[in-house]
Parts: C-alpha cells; structure tokens; sequence
C-alpha cells in the first residue's frame, strides 16, 4: 500500500488508542477499587448503553474481517457464520440472559455454585473460561496481524509479531487501570464506529449495483470462478460426508456457543435488573442482527469488485477482503477516496480489535481471580487483593494470547473464533443449563459436564486438521490428525451434557431441596439478585 494509506491509517489509530486511553485514565481516577466496580462496572449501565457495549464485545474481528473474507472465498456456505451467530442470540435473550443476571454475581462459576459445594465447581469453570477466552483472544490478534500486514504493503512478519504484541499490552492496560466501566464505554465507542462504517460500505457497495441484488450475486459468481456453484450450498462443506459433517459440527457451535461465552455472560452483571438484562439483549440483537446482514452484502461485493482469487492473493484466508473492497469502493489504489475509505475501515476493524480484547481480557481475568484465586484463598482475606490478582491475571492471559496470536497467524479469525465457540458451547452451557433447570443437579454433574465438554473439544481440535495434516495447518510440516472435522462441536457438545447427566445419577450426593428452590425463586423473580 501507498505511504499515503500507512500515514492516514496510522492517524485515525492514534486517534482512537488516544481516545480509549483517555477514557481509561478518567474512569481508573474515579474508580472505588471494590470488585463490583472493577468486576461490573458499579451495575449502573443502562440497557441501552449496555446493549451497545454487547454489540460492540460481540461484533469482534471475526465478523467484520472473517466472514466477510469466508463469504468472499466461499459465498453461500460462508453465510453459515453470519446466520449462526446471529440466530444465537435467541438462545440467550430466552434462556440465559435474566436468569444468569438474577443467580450470579460476576462470573459464570457464581450461577452453578449458588447450589453446590463451590470449591470444585469453581476451579472446573474458571479453567473451562479461561479456556474459551484465550482462544477467543487469538482470533482476535490474528485479525490485528493480517490488518496491519496489508496496510504495511508486505507480509513482513516483524510488523505483525510486533503488532500482536502492542495489542495485547494495550489490553493488559485497558483492563488494569479502567476495569468494566472503562471497557464498557471503550464497547460502546468501537460499536457506533463499526456500524457506521459498516453501513457506508454496504450503501456504496449496493449504489455501485444501482440497488440490484441479483446483479451483485451473479456479478460475485463470474468472478468467484466458481460460477454457480458460488451462490449455492456445498462449496465449502459438500464436497463428502466429513465436509458435511463439520458443517453440522460448526452450524451447532455458533447457535449454542454464544450462550457460555465468558465475556457475554459478565455484560448481564452491569446493569442494575434483570428486566434491564432482558432490554439488553433486545437492543444488542436489533444492532447486530443489522450489522451480520450487511457483512453478507460485503462478503459478496468483495468477490464482485475484487474478486475471489485478490482476495486469497492478499489473505489466503479472506481476512482482507473488507478492506480490499473499501480500498476498490473509494476509486482503487493511488486514489484520495480509496486512500481515505481504505484507511477508515482498517482504522474501524482495528478499533474493533482492541475493544473486543480488552472485554474478553477482562472476563478471563476475573475467573482467574474470582473463581480460581477465590477457590484457593482463606475467606477472611482481604477483597481488595481478588482485584489485584486480576490485573495480574490481565499480565498473564495476554502473554499467551500473544504467543499462540503469533502461532495461529495464518488461519481465517471467524473459523478461530468458531473453535471457541465449540468450546464454549461443550464445556460452559451445559454446566448452566443443568444448574439452572434440573432439580436433581449435584456438584459431580457440575465439575462432570464442564470437564467432559472441556478436555474432548481441547483435545479433538489438537488431532483435527487445524493443527497438523494438511497444508493450512498451524503443523503442515507434522501429521498427528486423527479426527477428521475441523469443528469439535458435534462431537464435544453431546458429551458435555452426557457427562453432566452421568455425573450426577452416579453421585452419591443428594440434592439439596432447599437450594435448588430457592435458586430457582431467585432467578425468576430477582429476589435476593445483587
């Protein structure tokens, strides 16, 4: 790219890590210290605010770079992510979003161990979310690895190592010194950003085609050289029965993952009711219900106007063909309107990068310190010291979300974050679904369902294609693939429920009543929620 694109772009960075830096520095001067505030942001957030902030945390790079590249290379079969991610939410506005406001406190493990010896229950989804919110992270610095090499015009690997690493030592300090309330707003900053830029894409993407869908599809088609083939299902998942399978496997993942996802969950702690919770949910839908039909309209135009095989040229795995498109849309390369749209949109996805890190870090670092730490604490320790041990905690995760960001740098982020998603979905939802409808749960079932889900989804994505076997792998050098689909989910979902099932008919525990009652009084009504 040209020395105009760079200096532009590098701008309205600056501008934007200045902004959030200052809205960090402001609220860590206003902040109290306790973990309420640190943790969920005082729960003074109002459901639209909050339903903002969850569009924004939601609304990661894998949607506006990944799928959009995913429908670019494949088309039809990429929209798979768009309506998956998208139709999840239903899951969570009708079964999780009131009751987990009205149960927990901060995390996940506060829901289950409202009824059940809380040590082991703890330690098991503390493990399970930090887990899923690294895997989460990496997708992100991948996508902050492929944005930055295309602005910088090669494939210089010391700017994207360099790149990972200052995005993750912007999110240690997003999350360190501004807690929840500074994360929150930087949420709602990125996420009227991203759709803005998001609807100027699609209105000049549809004004290029005079408002003529089937032209932009048929247009997409020619030049995908595919033909029809582009435009209609099996592309990507129907060359045999393994493809179709993962395609099942990856349909289950996004609709049910979205529910366990740490950083969702916390969103529902910052408002101040659960009918609030509920309004969230409403608002947040509405924008990205929005937000993933228009990444369709982008996906195809990026294969109209750009092509297919540009795209691949530039990111083997489409995480480019957003801004490739902005870069076509604004005049083409040279051009002051494409340097300018160009610049935008990588300013807007890179934006979109830190802010979602930021909210994912600092889930991850509350299950560390409320969860795991808490666990092993004497209960008469000083609270303030659970804060401290997250922002440690902030140190740490970001290190190894660096590390494998560096490692898994060449995969498309949307198919990473379809693998957290995976993960999510066996280890976390089961655990909640179970602690909050079953009467007759006990703490095995509890620590059961978490590491059944958990350890066979960790272990089938490590002897999947991902990771050795084929050309694409993070190993094409290595061969240890001996499960064949790339997506653990319907394998691993099944058996995190069954292992919660068996866990708790052979536990020789016996339910507590009382507990279970009054659990279930308290996230109907709200009576008793903090």
């Amino acid at each position: 790219m040209t020395g105009d694109h760079q200096t532009l772009a590098l701008l309205l960075f600056s501008t934007f890590v200045a902004v959030t830096l200052g809205i960090t520095t402001w609220v860590s001067r206003h902040r109290h210290g306790s973990a309420e505030e640190f943790y969920a942001g005082g729960r003074l957030f109002s459901p639209m605010e909050n339903g903002f902030a969850i569009a924004g945390d939601y609304m990661s790079a894998a949607s506006f770079l990944g799928i959009s590249g995913v429908i670019a290379l494949y088309g039809y079969d990429g929209m798979l992510y768009s309506v998956g991610f998208l139709v999840a939410w239903l899951v969570v506005l009708f079964l999780v979003a009131e009751l987990v406001r009205n149960c927990g406190r901060f995390t996940l493990a506060d829901v289950v161990a409202a009824r059940m010896r809380e040590r082991p229950v703890r330690i098991a989804a503390g493990t399970s979310s930090v887990t899923v919110s690294v895997m989460y992270l990496v997708a992100q610095m991948v996508g902050a690895g492929s944005l930055v090499a295309l602005l910088l015009g090669g494939t210089s690997e010391a700017a994207r190592t360099w790149t990972v690493i200052g995005v993750g030592a912007l999110m240690v300090i997003y999350v360190s010194l501004g807690g929840m309330r500074a994360t929150t707003w930087i949420q709602i900053v990125k996420a009227v950003l991203l759709l803005g830029g998001t609807v100027a894409l699609t209105t000049l993407v549809l004004v290029r085609f005079h408002g003529d869908l089937d032209r932009l599809l048929r247009t997409a088609a020619e030049r995908s050289g595919h033909g029809e083939a582009f435009l209609a299902p099996g592309l990507a998942y129907g060359g045999d029965w393994t493809s179709r399978f993962d395609f099942i496997s990856l349909g289950l993942a996004l609709v049910l993952g979205t529910a366990g996802l740490p950083h969702i969950l916390s969103r529902f702690y910052t408002v101040p009711t659960a009918r609030a919770a509920r309004r969230s949910v409403v608002w947040s839908i509405g924008l990205i219900g929005g937000f993933y039909l228009m990444t369709i309209v982008l996906g195809f135009g990026a294969a109209a106007l750009v092509g297919t095989d540009a795209v691949r040229a530039s990111n083997a795995a489409g995480n480019t063909a957003v801004p490739l498109l902005a870069l076509d849309l604004g005049g083409g390369a040279g051009s002051t309107g494409g340097t300018v749209l160009f610049a935008v949109v990588a300013a807007v996805a890179f934006a979109t990068i830190l802010a979602v890190v930021a909210g994912v870090t600092l889930a991850s670092s509350a299950s560390v310190a409320h969860d795991l730490y808490a666990s092993l604490r004497r209960r008469d320790a000083e609270p303030r010291g659970e804060v401290a041990v997250a922002r440690l905690a902030a140190v740490g995760i970001g290190a190894v979300a660096i590390g494998l960001g560096l490692l898994a740098r060449d995969l498309n982020v949307a198919f990473l974050v379809g693998l957290a998603f995976a993960v999510a979905a066996s280890a976390n939802l089961p655990v909640l679904l179970y602690s909050l409808f079953w009467r007759g749960f006990t703490t095995r079932g509890a620590v059961w369902a978490v590491y059944g889900g958990l350890v066979p989804a960790v272990v089938l994505v490590l002897l999947s294609p991902v990771v050795s076997g084929g050309e694409q792998s993070l190993f094409p050098g290595l061969d240890f693939q001996y499960f064949p689909l790339q997506n653990p989910g319907l394998v691993s979902i099944p058996l995190g429920f069954l292992a919660g099932w068996i866990g708790t008919v052979t536990s020789p525990e016996v339910p507590d009543e009382a507990k279970h009652a009054e659990t279930e009084v308290r996230s109907l009504t709200g009576a008793g929620a903090v």
